[in-house]
């Protein structure tokens, strides 16, 4: 058996006491926080008129409002981002909800994930039908399910014994959805041909008492089959929360957020870099210098670029413990907004505002 010296032993005492205990204590005040998201993808100027340029500058100010509102008023960060989600999820600008794409058969098939960083207790839905707040439905999985996940029939009877609201087929139906449904299958296109974006929508947030949390809703890609799940509903992927670190929900292609494990590969780094930052200061000071770092941006652009280099892309949202929300993409748009109790409040489409 190995002995580790006596002059080591101190310092990896102090170590692992500190990446075992959440560094929210050790952080002043940040107030609240939080970001929305509507979708990455292609999204120029030039395809877009400014009636269209309005229409989702003024459903994403409402989506950020009903959030900021529940945050202003000292609501929790879970109460927040489903406050945030479900105005999207009815607005047929979106691919969540009322507007979502449709399968291969024509159908509307919802997936949704919620995550609580302060307990990281998660719910998750994935192939449902009719439900109008998918995000509703994650959130019950998550606190009245022994589960984390639920799937297709059986988590719409979930559903239907919390008496969550229902809605008729033609209701979530809109017809640009069937026509590019039609088009990919007359002129034979892949998803990304018809779906110049993804219209994934999503909400962090950092409420008054610091707790973090993350949702996701989604209604996948155009002409779907076999059942297909996309990172949306999956934690780690298109969602993640932790408090002794961040908040993430993300938009893009699936398949690539899946095999990066997106989501939670941000979250993992960031909490990284700020152990070893309050080990390296003792735990004095540490929160002041990481501020200065960018370390959030810098992190998030590294994960999203190993994305795009096995072929994906998309973009997130990020709330951390401390600074305010950051954006990454790797597209020319990404649908979005971010308020904080400092009085920031905006909203953006473009990559380059």
């Amino acid at each position: 058996m190995r002995v580790i010296p006596t002059r080591f032993a101190g310092a990896l005492a102090a170590f692992f006491a500190m990446v075992s205990t959440p560094l929210v204590a050790q952080d002043k005040d940040a107030g609240w926080s939080l970001a929305i998201h509507g979708g990455a993808g292609t999204i120029a100027r030039e395809n877009m008129t400014p009636e269209q340029d309005a229409a989702y500058r003024a459903a994403l100010q409402r989506a950020l409002d009903a959030g900021a509102a529940v945050l202003r008023d000292g609501g929790s960060a879970m109460e927040a981002i489903q406050a945030a989600i479900e105005p999207m999820e009815d607005d047929a600008l979106f691919n969540a909800g009322r507007g979502a794409v449709l399968t291969w058969d024509g159908d509307i098939e919802l997936d949704a994930s919620i995550m609580d960083g302060r307990t990281r207790d998660a719910g998750a839905v994935a192939g449902v039908t009719g439900i109008r707040h998918p995000i509703e439905l994650a959130r019950l999985v998550m606190t009245d399910s022994p589960h984390v996940m639920l799937a297709g029939k059986g988590a719409e009877t979930f559903a239907e014994e919390r008496g969550l609201e229902r809605m008729p087929r033609e209701w979530f139906e809109t017809e640009r959805r069937k026509e590019a449904l039609e088009r990919m299958k007359a002129e034979r296109l892949s998803a990304l041909d018809v779906d110049i974006k993804f219209g994934t929508v999503g909400a962090v947030a950092r409420d008054s008492k610091g707790n973090l949390a993350a949702g996701t809703s989604t209604g996948g890609m155009t002409g779907k089959r076999w059942g297909r799940v996309g990172d949306a509903p999956v934690i780690g992927a298109g969602t993640y929360a932790d408090n002794r670190a961040c908040a993430v929900s993300a938009t893009g292609w699936g398949e690539f957020f899946i095999r990066v494990g997106v989501a939670q590969e941000i979250c993992t780094r960031i909490r990284l870099v700020r152990q070893q930052a309050a080990f390296a200061s003792g735990g004095a000071q540490h929160a002041e210098w990481l501020a200065g770092q960018d370390y959030v941006q810098r992190i998030t652009d590294a994960v999203l670029a190993e994305v795009e280099e096995l072929g994906g892309d998309g973009g997130v949202i990020v709330v951390t413990p401390l600074e305010d929300p950051v954006f990454g993409m790797n597209t020319s748009g990404m649908y979005r907004g971010r308020a904080t109790s400092g009085g920031v409040n905006e909203v953006a489409i473009y990559a380059d505002e």
